[in-house]
């Protein structure tokens, strides 16, 4: 990230972050790669819903999609909680 041009996260768009959150399938989600994480078939992110095939995605864009899943909540905690503690 260019922290040079990075001027923060305002709140709202905590709140708007937090919206798709909610209204995304609940995770966890889990990536598996063909060749890493088994043999045959394809890579895909499995949801508690369904799984999600990606096309074009490298094998790290597939890892950072499944993982934002779990990742962003507990950085919309820390966001809050440290601003929380500045105030």
């Amino acid at each position: 990230m260019d922290t040079k041009t990075f001027d923060g996260v305002t709140d709202e768009e905590l709140d708007r972050i937090e919206a798709r959150l909610r209204d995304a399938t609940p995770g966890p989600w889990l990536s598996y790669v063909e060749g890493r994480d088994h043999d045959s078939g394809s890579s895909f992110i499995q949801t508690t819903d369904s799984d999600i095939e990606l096309s074009g995605a490298t094998v790290a864009d597939q890892d950072l999609i499944a993982h934002s899943r779990q990742d962003l909540p507990k950085l919309l905690i820390e966001v809050r909680r440290l601003r929380a503690a500045a105030k």
